[in-house]
């Protein structure tokens, strides 16, 4: 057997599959950020060159899936598995890039969690011999993401203080079991759906940090691990109400989060000059982060070990309709430095 599980939810992957390549495409007001000169491609506007946002949604996703590939120099018809999934309904965006690259298909919805998600499931995919390579996925687009969950943008509604601007933006990882790469998984956690009520669609932060701290504190119960082990834990994306939740309720259970440790991704894409509120959320948004500034420095082997954890706020139009509260999920997967031994 050669995935491991540890403890309640977390699994080791003895084969540790590597992150083969990585690739993002963003929109202008990301591109204008201090991640600016990671990402592939910033597009010239929110159209991105068709004729309504889901389109350009779609083909920002299908393009960075394309990147993907040919930065690894691999040709759709070998890749054996494709995971992903986007905010919109059915999690069209990613479908549609699915039917263009005729690879299988395994369509995720993890809300913003859903770049962790399918990374996971991806290195079970490979660890267990089943599919490699695979290919990984998530999007989002503020356009589409604003129409659907709240108001259309003709609207001009006023944004709360709690609220976070959803990134236009898709990141793709490619996986395999191949020496070379930017970055080996050794270890990911399932999350769990954690609920404490929240009903304000406008503070996702506070919805999603439950989850986030079970998920963490799960992770380090099962390894035995700390926040002192790695160079950085990232989540994404609680923004600034939620990270600043998480810390308190990670110091409830016992564990510290040093400032110069942890980090959000909600935190990062953006320009502080930009009104962005409580910060940036989206399926893209940790998405984007992970390929223009995580596994970068993981490869030049400026950091050596970075957990990434995605966090999601499972709403959608009709159970907040229906009055219900939104649910929150979290996945983790360890990410580390390859060295020669890890694949001798």
């Amino acid at each position: 057997m050669k995935s491991v599980r540890i403890g309640k939810q977390t699994i080791r992957f003895l084969e540790k599959p590597v992150i083969l390549s990585s690739a993002a495409i963003v929109g202008p007001k990301e591109g204008r950020g201090p991640l600016a000169k990671g990402f592939d491609r910033i597009m010239e506007n929110a159209e991105n060159g068709q004729n309504s946002y889901e389109l350009a949604e779609h083909k920002m996703i299908l393009e960075a899936c394309h990147k993907c590939l040919e930065k690894a120099d691999v040709q759709p018809e070998t890749v054996q598995a494709f995971l992903g999934g986007d905010l919109l309904n059915q999690i069209i965006s990613t479908s549609l890039s699915a039917r263009e690259m005729k690879i299988p298909f395994l369509g995720l919805y993890g809300a913003c969690s859903t770049m962790a998600e399918s990374l996971l499931i991806g290195s079970i995919l490979c660890d267990g011999g089943y599919a490699q390579p695979v290919l990984c996925t998530a999007g989002s687009h503020y356009c589409t993401a604003e129409r659907q969950f709240r108001y259309p943008l003709e609207y001009g509604n006023q944004r709360t203080p709690a609220a976070q601007w959803t990134v236009t933006g898709a990141g793709a990882c490619l996986l395999g079991n191949k020496h070379n790469g930017l970055a080996c998984i050794t270890h990911g956690t399932m999350g769990r759906v954690i609920d404490l009520g929240i009903t304000d669609a406008n503070n996702m932060g506070a919805a999603m940090a439950p989850a986030a701290a079970d998920t963490l504190s799960e992770f380090f119960c099962d390894t035995g691990k700390t926040a002192q082990d790695f160079d950085h834990i990232f989540t994404g994306d609680l923004g600034m109400i939620g990270s600043s939740l998480l810390k308190e309720l990670m110091k409830q259970k016992g564990f510290d989060l040093p400032d110069d440790t942890y980090q959000d991704c909600g935190m990062l894409i953006f320009d502080e000059k930009d009104d962005i509120h409580a910060g940036a959320s989206g399926c893209g948004c940790s998405a984007s982060v992970l390929s223009a500034h995580i596994l970068p420095r993981l490869h030049s082997g400026e950091w050596k070990r970075v957990l990434f954890m995605a966090t999601g706020a499972l709403m959608s139009t009709t159970s907040s309709q229906q009055g219900e509260s939104i649910p929150g999920i979290a996945h983790a997967i360890l990410l580390e430095h390859i060295r020669k031994e890890d694949h001798a």
